[in-house]
């Protein structure tokens, strides 16, 4: 993607979740009722809302975050991370009455993983909070959101971007079914092959069926859907561009949160003016260099890994 050329940061709300997560390092992931000795455990930041604003803000976006947070010692050290990486966190509130997210991942030696989440304070992140964070979505120039808070909440910040005329980026993780009210107010769609199989109803698991659905997707009134599919990459469907935009190739340590780092890249250059092809190769550079590191928002690249990353690969 080429370079900004005003200097100016593109502004993006991200309204989600944020965990701290508990990782082990495993030879393989356990079967139900089995025990399997591991090996290094970590503690990291983590939730899909935050580690998207973590990649954003990395990638080169001026990011607001809404999200609650308990006000434990995890919600204490997310905040401070935040704060680290430049996010404005004027609408983070901490919540006296619930704990922090929390999530407990296993990963394999392969880098694929299982993830359990106690949602704790974030599923507290209530409409009036949307509508308290007003200021923000009146500047932005994008809005990010995922579903591991409340989908009333969802659709106050859908509504609350489109009063606004903001582009709202829906990834629709975890996996669930939404109303026809809510996708028709989304810009940009961007499951992965589960959650366009639920929404669809196609099973995807390949190019031609992720064509498919994307385009069922879009008979929702969806401009633009971005299926990922993993190390091959993702197909893009919109007037602008549709087919593949592949992937690169790296060895995998930990693929936790890459599809949260592809997201929050996305959302960056998509903001910044870069073409949909430009930005969907940009989201997949920073995607690809996540999977080479362990943890979910320590493995998110800046900018300058990202553009140096792409400038290695031409």
């Amino acid at each position: 993607m080429a370079k900004r050329g005003s200097g100016m940061k593109p502004k993006i709300v991200i309204v989600g979740s944020s965990n701290t997560d508990m990782i082990v390092k495993v030879d393989r992931i356990p079967r139900p009722g089995e025990t399997v000795l591991g090996g290094r455990f970590i503690t990291a930041p983590g939730g899909k809302g935050a580690n998207q604003a973590v990649a954003a803000a990395r990638a080169g976006a001026n990011v607001t975050f809404v999200a609650r947070l308990g006000s434990d010692m995890f919600g204490q050290e997310a905040l401070a991370g935040f704060i680290r990486d430049g996010i404005d966190t004027q609408f983070v509130i901490l919540d006296e009455s619930e704990p922090s997210g929390v999530a407990s991942i296993v990963v394999d030696r392969h880098g694929e993983n299982s993830i359990a989440v106690a949602p704790g304070a974030n599923a507290r992140l209530c409409p009036e909070d949307i509508m308290a964070a007003r200021s923000a979505f009146e500047s932005a120039a994008m809005v990010l959101l995922q579903l591991e808070i409340p989908l009333d909440t969802v659709q106050a910040a859908c509504h609350m971007a489109k009063e606004q005329g903001v582009p709202i980026l829906l990834n629709p993780a975890p996996a669930q079914d939404l109303s026809e009210v809510l996708l028709s107010c989304v810009s940009i769609l961007t499951p992965n092959e589960i959650e366009a199989s639920l929404l669809s109803g196609i099973r995807v698991t390949d190019e031609p069926t992720a064509e498919k659905a994307a385009a069922q997707l879009a008979g929702h009134g969806i401009p633009t859907v971005l299926i990922t599919l993993g190390a091959r990459g993702v197909f893009v469907h919109s007037d602008e561009y549709t087919g593949m935009i592949s992937s690169f190739e790296v060895e995998p340590v930990d693929t936790t949160a890459a599809g949260d780092v592809f997201n929050g890249a996305l959302a960056t250059a998509l903001a910044d003016g870069a073409s949909l092809p430009e930005a969907a190769r940009f989201a997949n550079a920073a995607a690809a260099i996540s999977v080479t590191l362990l943890g979910a928002q320590t493995s998110a690249p800046t900018r300058k890994v990202i553009e140096d990353f792409l400038a290695g690969d031409n």
